[in-house]
């Protein structure tokens, strides 16, 4: 593709200098990944600025070059932009056509519950009889491809988004699910994607390390309902279109009335609001207040919210423009009031997607769960377990809470957890407080303590509980081979009990020093259990570093 043809629609363009016939065979802003043709994008990055590569991808064959700099003295065509992150998407975007315009596409972004909210719509598509696609942190599903994306992944790059965009495109995609994380949107992976339903969960005490305070954090999971009629970050002056795709829809924000950001996001214009609650009370004509007069607003309710240990039911209340509407009775396999919040949120989409009421009730009812969600493990034990990927204080307090209502009532939640090294130090104490107040013992381990001292980062969530006044070696301990926590927990676990295995839910890998080592809650936890029914001594099936003693725990 001619340079010419890969700016045509290029937001944040400065100057342009140079032949723009030239022809390009790749868009990159690796410097070692040119080849002769490519055209480099250098950007500024957060400790190194890209334009220092410059003379390495020409010497590599770099027939362009595009950057936030002023020209300098190149032999070849510069192109300087307001954002080169931004204009690395939209580079990409053209050079694959812009494929999100070739279908309509919903956006789904929070701190906890995308993965479930993505998965569970994207259920409802289908029973819908709709082409659907989706991406998300755990799978992703082209046409009759699934893909495992189980790793430490998050929103891919902006080259890869729109190559998978394409591919959706390809196989008559009609809608696509588009899980969209904060590093996404601050990063402009997700750029040049013209959303048309943007979804929020919760917004709550993740990420700090990287977004710098709450707000900042809350203002890049906000690009994603700005980008509905305006742009996204970096690119104020880029075309947006209004429906896109075979199935055209209103650009529709989904607010979740119940969380701190309501009042954030729902002052971000759109052209249709729907908002949901699972607070009881008249709550609809307070939600309506937020909003302008002549803002077409939807409010979903929940009510009667009946939970048991196979899932729930609960009645959901529609209200537009003060008028109540036929109400849609809802049941899941998923449990814990969380998941209320969850289903709404896919309700609140599918409804914007034009879905029958009757079609959104039957995809709910058939999805059965998730990998790394609320997963039971059984091996004949007379207490519960499971495995989750709670890894945030709000998750975490959401899955005990869950615990506490499913379990027999003299039973215990016994909860094993860590806090990644190298992340966010405040979730350590946070997360500490949580499961002193509502958990009834706790096993403190390893998440990805990555090149941090394990020790250090236990003792933080340690102190935390004790500051809250639960005593260690009565109501938690402390063991930092994640292999031995479990097996702990179980050991301790008696009938009528759960025991809750969070922070690695669907992830296949744990991170020391800089090694990604093999592991596997699930595998961890069946291992624990077989031991406890009598199995053979067998060694684990994912011994960790600090198994094998090579690390002080």
């Amino acid at each position: 593709m001619r340079l010419g043809q890969l700016i045509e629609t290029l937001p944040g363009l400065r100057a342009v200098q140079g032949d723009l016939d030239v022809e390009i065979s790749l868009i990159t802003a690796d410097s070692r990944q040119v080849v002769p043709g490519a055209l480099f994008v250098a950007y500024r990055g957060v400790g190194v600025d890209g334009a220092r590569y410059v003379p390495d991808a020409l010497r590599r064959g770099a027939v362009a070059v595009a950057g936030e700099v002023e020209a300098g003295n190149w032999p070849v065509p510069y192109v300087q932009v307001d954002n080169g992150r931004a204009a690395l998407a939209w580079l990409h975007a053209a050079w694959y056509g812009h494929p999100s315009r070739s279908m309509t596409i919903v956006g789904i972004t929070g701190t906890d519950g995308k993965t479930t909210t993505a998965n569970v719509l994207f259920g409802i598509l289908k029973t819908a009889g709709l082409r659907a696609a989706m991406i998300s942190t755990v799978n992703a599903i082209i046409g009759d491809q699934g893909y495992d994306t189980g790793l430490h992944t998050t929103t891919p790059d902006a080259a890869d988004v729109q190559r998978l965009l394409a591919q959706m495109r390809d196989a008559g995609t009609e809608i696509a699910v588009l899980e969209t994380t904060s590093h996404g949107l601050a990063q402009h992976r997700v750029g040049a994607i013209d959303f048309d339903i943007a979804v929020v969960t919760n917004i709550t005490h993740e990420h700090l390390d990287f977004h710098g305070s709450y707000e900042a954090y809350r203002d890049a999971k906000a690009i994603l309902f700005r980008s509905l009629l305006g742009a996204q970050g970096g690119a104020e002056d880029a075309p947006r279109l209004s429906g896109g795709g075979p199935h055209a829809v209103t650009k529709t924000a989904i607010l979740n009335a119940d969380d701190g950001s309501f009042p954030h996001l729902a002052a971000i214009p759109a052209e249709r609001y729907i908002v949901y609650t699972a607070e009881v009370g008249d709550r609809a004509a307070a939600i309506r207040q937020q909003f302008g007069a002549t803002a077409r607003v939807t409010v979903l309710q929940a009510t009667g919210v009946r939970q048991a240990p196979a899932g729930m039911s609960f009645e959901v209340r529609r209200y537009e423009a003060g008028i109540s509407l036929p109400s849609m009775v809802l049941t899941t396999h998923l449990v814990g009031r969380y998941n209320v919040s969850n289903i709404l949120a896919v309700a609140g989409a599918a409804l914007a997607l034009g879905i029958d009421a009757d079609v959104i009730a039957e995809g709910i009812a058939a999805f059965e769960g998730l990998v790394g969600r609320m997963e039971r493990i059984d091996r004949g034990q007379p207490f519960t377990a499971v495995v989750d990927f709670a890894h945030t204080p709000n998750a975490l307090a959401a899955v005990i809470s869950a615990a506490h209502q499913i379990i027999e009532p003299e039973g215990r939640v016994i909860v094993v957890f860590g806090s990644a090294g190298l992340r966010d130090r405040e979730k350590r104490r946070l997360m500490g407080r949580v499961s002193a107040r509502l958990a009834d013992y706790t096993v403190i381990t390893a998440e990805d303590p990555r090149t941090e001292n394990l020790d250090a980062i236990i003792a933080e969530t340690a102190d935390a509980m004790i500051a809250e006044g639960r005593v260690e070696g009565v109501d938690f301990v402390r063991e930092g081979d994640r292999q031995s926590a479990i097996l702990h927990a179980v050991r301790n676990a008696r009938p009528g009990d759960i025991v809750l295995v969070c922070g690695k839910g669907h992830e296949q890998s744990m991170c020391f020093g800089t090694v990604e080592h093999p592991w596997r809650d699930q595998d961890a936890l069946a291992w624990a259990l077989e031991r406890l029914g009598g199995a053979a001594d067998t060694p684990p099936p994912f011994p960790l570093p600090t198994w094998l003693g090579l690390l002080p725990i």
